[in-house]
């Protein structure tokens, strides 16, 4: 891929402070382990990500300033109708991507754009009617389209109802992520991973707990889901059973100490996560001048866009290969920005978790 100016950031620095709705109690999340020196933010960024943080949290469309006229971003969203057929599609999707614009501390910029480029490629390569595909984002003016805590699980919701045999279910988030104690013990490494709607400091993040109760427990004999995660500390999102080492190239067991099963009704939950669960993902603008998106979206969207149905262990060793000639020094301009940005410190493995092992270097991936 050719390689633009680069500007990024870690999607999770320094300190939250929020509440969990399940515990009620307040939580400070520590700083995740790569250090904000590595994530140099250029000045003529930084006014624009001030001024993203004046606008209110809530606000339901995008302006921007054409010829002195305000102009409302057009919705991702397809209006459904009433069909005289009577045909049901074996597709569905739910795309997120949450930009926090009242934050200007944490603000993301390529989440929007990321859910732009996943729901091109779910439509032209995969097929998916633009009906069947649900947008959440801050630009729609629909606010039952706000990715609010409520919305993302009411959507969820909508993701796996009556589904069926045949059934092909995508789950897409982009967005921040963070880790919480688990005091259940049903995670080896004694943290909840979690995802962090709009809302999340007023209403709760969404904890794996809660993704694997609502999308992978409901799935039925021959419906598969894909969720896919483009956030800190999402490896293990969806609590499934069994993680792929890519390194030894074996799946490796995820179930619960506690022993407590979080498998579906008979169907495959199939997780694709930026990184390991103590790991921070990057919103850059690496491959794309001027534009950020998130490190994984990019890349899976490239290769799937060249190559639809790879096999999984085909597509992993793909990004694992792209991540790592971006991290080689020699593949960047000799500037201080890259060389600070891509410090041998950071590191960002994309993985692959299941609800059931299968053979990554035979079974094909089609959404």
């Amino acid at each position: 891929m050719e390689m633009g100016n680069m500007s990024g950031y870690c999607r999770c620095r320094q300190r939250f402070t929020a509440k969990t709705r399940s515990k009620g109690t307040d939580v400070e999340y520590p700083s995740c382990s790569c250090r904000n020196n590595y994530f140099p933010i250029p000045a003529d960024e930084q006014s624009g990500m001030c001024q993203g943080g004046f606008r209110s949290r809530m606000r339901t469309f995008c302006r921007e300033k054409i010829r002195g006229k305000a102009v409302v971003a057009p919705s991702l969203n397809v209006p459904t109708f009433p069909s005289s057929t009577t045909e049901r599609s074996n597709k569905r999707a739910v795309l997120c991507g949450i930009t926090y614009n009242n934050w200007k501390q944490y603000r993301l910029k390529g989440t929007t754009n990321d859910v732009k480029n996943m729901r091109e490629l779910l439509i032209t390569k995969f097929h998916y009617p633009g009906d069947c595909i649900r947008v959440l984002t801050e630009e729609e003016t629909n606010r039952a389209f706000i990715p609010t805590r409520k919305n993302i699980e009411d959507s969820l919701r909508w993701l796996v109802k009556d589904c069926q045999p045949g059934d092909s279910l995508v789950f897409f988030y982009s967005g921040h992520g963070l880790r919480v104690r688990d005091f259940n013990n049903d995670e080896i490494d004694g943290f909840d991973e979690t995802i962090c709607p709009l809302d999340f400091q007023e209403a709760g993040m969404i904890v794996d707990n809660d993704l694997n109760s609502l999308i992978v427990r409901p799935l039925l004999r021959g419906v598969t889901l894909h969720a896919i995660v483009d956030a800190c500390h999402s490896g293990t999102i969806l609590d499934l059973s069994k993680v792929y080492n890519s390194k030894v190239r074996k799946w490796e067991d995820n179930s619960p100490p506690s022993g407590v099963e979080k498998c579906t009704s008979g169907g495959l939950a199939i997780s694709i996560s930026a990184c390991l669960d103590d790991q921070a993902a990057a919103d850059t603008s690496a491959f794309t001048a001027g534009k950020m998106n998130g490190a994984l979206t990019y890349i899976l969207a490239e290769i799937l866009k060249k190559l639809p149905g790879p096999t999984y262990g085909d597509l992993f060793d793909l990004i694992d290969e792209t991540i790592q000639n971006v991290n080689q020094s020699g593949c960047l301009a000799n500037t201080r920005i890259l060389r600070k940005l891509f410090d041998s410190s950071f590191s960002q493995t994309a993985l692959l978790s299941s609800s059931a092992e299968f053979d990554v270097y035979k079974k094909h991936l089609f959404l």
